[in-house]
């Protein structure tokens, strides 16, 4: 597995090594130890989520508090997605800032996305597949959500031949100045 860091030192960009030829392809995913090893902690996971969208969804930026604060592991196994994080850590030097990477299923990237951090992901492709790996329980009391277009963060979304397809709560998430935060 290689790990790159991206400019948000606590989020990494995963690449699993794929063996291919010509009946196809084979790839540990996720192996607990090599990944504790590359992010330098003990992460555990919980649950195994999966969803199906169309081009144009946008799901997010979402988050959950304390004491049920999520990492995320994610990844797209069909199609292609822009897939965001942003540090909701008032105290980091980071607060507000964002990075973005290209997940799809040919390259098999994906993208660990630590407790503190929002996260979101829009369909570039007809469909996609989008699987993620989770640290703790989904939580709705403990549920956060900032703005996916706000502009004090500035995410620079792909442009694409149709309109974003947003859930009502995404649509009326609060901006990152008023959002819930950690401290």
């Amino acid at each position: 597995m290689n790990v790159i860091p991206t400019a948000l030192p606590e989020v990494l960009i995963v690449e699993p090594k794929v063996f291919g030829d010509a009946r196809g392809f084979f790839m540990e995913s996720w192996t607990e130890p090599k990944f504790n090893a590359a992010c330098g902690d003990d992460v555990r996971f919980v649950q195994d989520n999966h969803s199906r969208s169309s081009q144009g969804v946008l799901r997010g930026l979402h988050f959950q508090l304390p004491p049920h604060a999520q990492g995320k592991l994610v990844r797209c196994t069909a199609g292609a997605v822009f897939d965001v994080a942003v540090d909701m850590r008032r105290s980091s030097p980071n607060f507000g800032k964002w990075v973005g990477v290209e997940l799809t299923g040919e390259n098999h990237r994906q993208l660990w996305i630590p407790p503190g951090f929002a996260h979101g992901f829009l369909v570039l492709s007809e469909t996609a597949d989008f699987l993620y790996k989770t640290t703790d329980l989904y939580a709705p009391q403990a549920e956060g959500s900032v703005r996916w277009d706000d502009p004090a963060i500035g995410i620079e979304w792909p442009r694409l031949p149709v309109e974003f397809k947003l859930a009502e709560k995404d649509a009326k998430a609060p901006l990152l100045a008023d959002a819930k935060s950690f401290d």
